[in-house]
């Protein structure tokens, strides 16, 4: 017989949902047009199940394969506007708020009403309602992705999902087996392991105190939470977070204080996902270790492993990487269903290179891109399934450069004319890029012209056209567009083109050489200060390479004729050397990889700028 539960007072957030607890949450029709922040497109449902009323959003065509995204905690569907509006231009993407958040209604009680067996629940629901007879892709961020890697796992949702893409949020089922294997068997490495993700989780701690955190996020911390994402996270105002954030975060603590303390003392033993899955680990998350995962090929058959310089909200601050990267992802597993573009993608991530999981979906800026140096960098970017953008001022070759990146393997690329000597030019570009592309991950400043013949002969109007190239377009790319990095906040790497020439004093090259020790110097500045923002600097200083610098390089104090003869002699050299710009770029790429800002590379080789 059971015992009758004492009724009290409800509290305020526990409360069934309101319209008007949520500014701008009016009452709508059961399918129809939602004017929900940063979705002015999308249309909306309401699904019932379990109880509760689940707040569903919808973008593009529902014929294309249908794209879930789950937010975490403390969000709400809103955190996936940047990524969904991205997706949909390609996909039918569906998201919702998770039971409890924005506009979806809440379990009374809230205790026991937020674990994982209902959650799925609720998954289910969502994927029966908006594609019916396709399994559909899954993504999931922070809370999202812990509760997605249960629907990933568990029998019954089997069939259902495609692919799930996971950030940012473990399976507390590994999770628990991870901890139970550096309890049992301790070393000081895994002891450290242990200690340094149990300081990492202190807010998970915090969220099982009763009472306190919903007493927080109704007062102070929800008044000031936006300005602590700003301010830590680098995550830009706007549509998010939604005025229903203290209500979603007071609820939401119950995610953690019905789920975690069960599964990771008895975490499943068949956990092991049915379906693909793409781990994207932001290597600068203040609240996940990515030691995490290093046990989860054992438990993920088809595995992908991708990770960003970035810190926890990378659905706000990284949209354009994510977009990419999931889009990718989707079109990869959907070729087994025979589709043209899947299988596009399929044959492109073939050609990658070893570098794929470095600079894959990666937005890489070169000049100089029509030829040498510059050219063969975009293409090894491109092989590495980067987003190309090929700048010059020469518009047949960047055009010819950019459609040769896409056969390479690039995700995408676009040409750009551009005269790097020119401020507002380059002002310009840089706009436009962020605005079209994203904020640029990897800036190639490779631009340059060459200079011969001794000093005195060297005029002014000479040195002008050198520096302004040289040093002054060096000096542009990195101010503008390593502005762009700083202010984004989620790191990044600038590659300067130097040469062998700024070490070697040379009565024939003062001007050249003069030029590219400054943009040396220039470089180990710039990577003192920009360390601290997570931004590499590399400075690359190559000798004699075999590119046409030399059909183009300016002869000081002789005439036409003479120059001529002097630029077929120089090239004839340099291509005795025979030494390929390939491998200056195999160097580049290399030295992204592996110096991440700590000192500047000089691969060896070639003179060239």
């Amino acid at each position: 017989m059971g015992t009758a539960r004492r009724s009290r007072p409800r509290s305020p957030w526990e409360a069934p949902f309101r319209p008007e607890d949520c500014p701008g949450a009016e009452a709508v029709p059961r399918r129809g047009p939602l004017s929900v922040r940063g979705l002015p497109t999308a249309r909306e449902r309401r699904i019932s199940t379990g109880g509760i009323e689940l707040c569903v959003a919808e973008l593009g065509d529902a014929t294309r394969p249908t794209v879930v995204l789950v937010h975490g905690y403390p969000d709400s569907k809103e955190v996936w506007s940047k990524v969904a509006t991205r997706l949909a231009e390609k996909f039918h993407v569906v998201l919702y708020d998770v039971r409890g958040h924005g506009r979806s209604t809440a379990p009374v009680p809230l205790r026991g009403g937020f674990t994982l067996e209902k959650l799925t629940d609720d998954f289910l629901a969502v994927a029966d309602a908006v594609s019916p007879d396709r399994p559909v892709h899954l993504v999931g961020h922070d809370w999202g992705s812990v509760q997605a890697w249960e629907f990933v796992t568990v029998g019954r949702t089997e069939g259902r999902i495609a692919s799930f893409t996971s950030m940012s949020g473990p399976s507390l089922d590994h999770f628990g087996h991870w901890i139970k294997r550096r309890t049992v068997r301790p070393t000081p490495r895994r002891v450290g392991q242990l200690l340094g993700q149990g300081a990492k989780s202190w807010y998970v701690y915090m969220l099982h105190t009763p009472v306190l955190p919903e007493l927080a996020w109704r007062g102070p911390l929800g008044k000031y939470w936006p300005g602590i994402l700003q301010r830590i996270e680098k995550v830009p105002s706007g549509d998010y977070p939604t005025a229903s954030l203290p209500q979603d975060a007071a609820r939401g603590a119950w995610l953690y204080r019905d789920n975690i303390r069960a599964r990771l003392r008895r975490p499943r033993a068949d956990a092991h996902a049915h379906a693909p899955v793409q781990l994207i680990t932001p290597t600068g998350d203040a609240f996940l270790s990515e030691r995490l995962y290093d046990d989860l090929d054992e438990w993920v058959p088809q595995l992908t492993r991708r990770s960003l310089a970035a810190k926890h909200w990378v659905p706000r601050t990284r949209p354009d990487q994510l977009s990419a990267w999931i889009a990718d992802f989707v079109e990869t597993h959907e070729a087994r269903d025979g589709g043209s573009r899947g299988q596009e993608t399929q044959a492109r991530a073939e050609r990658q290179g070893p570098y794929a999981e470095h600079f894959a979906g990666r937005l890489v800026l070169v000049t100089g891109a029509a030829s040498g140096i510059g050219r063969a960098t975009a293409l090894a970017f491109a092989a590495a399934g980067a987003r190309v953008v090929a700048a010059d001022r020469d518009a047949a070759g960047a055009a010819d450069t950019a459609e040769t990146c896409l056969l390479t393997g690039a995700y995408d690329a676009w040409a750009e004319v551009v005269d790097v000597s020119d401020e507002q030019a380059m002002e310009e570009l840089a706009g436009k890029v962020a605005a079209e592309y994203g904020v640029v991950d990897v800036l190639v400043n490779n631009a340059g012209i060459g200079l011969s013949g001794p000093f005195l002969d060297t005029s002014s109007e000479d040195w002008k056209k050198v520096l302004d190239v040289n040093l002054w377009g060096v000096i542009h790319g990195c101010r503008i567009f390593g502005g762009q990095m700083a202010e984004r906040g989620q790191g990044g790497h600038i590659v300067n083109t130097a040469s062998a020439a700024a070490y070697l004093p040379s009565r024939a090259l003062p001007a050249y050489s003069t030029s590219k020790a400054a943009v040396l110097m220039l470089s180990e500045c710039l990577r003192a200060e920009l360390a601290g923002r997570d931004i590499g600097v590399t400075a690359v200083c190559p000798g004699i390479v075999n590119t046409n610098i030399t059909a183009t390089a300016r002869f000081a104090g002789v005439d036409e004729t003479e120059e001529k003869r002097r630029q077929k002699r120089t090239a004839r050299l340099y291509g005795l050397r025979n030494y390929p710009p390939e491998k200056v770029a195999e160097a580049i790429l290399r030295a992204v990889v592996r110096e991440p800002g700590r000192r500047t590379g000089h691969p060896g080789g070639p003179r060239r700028s």
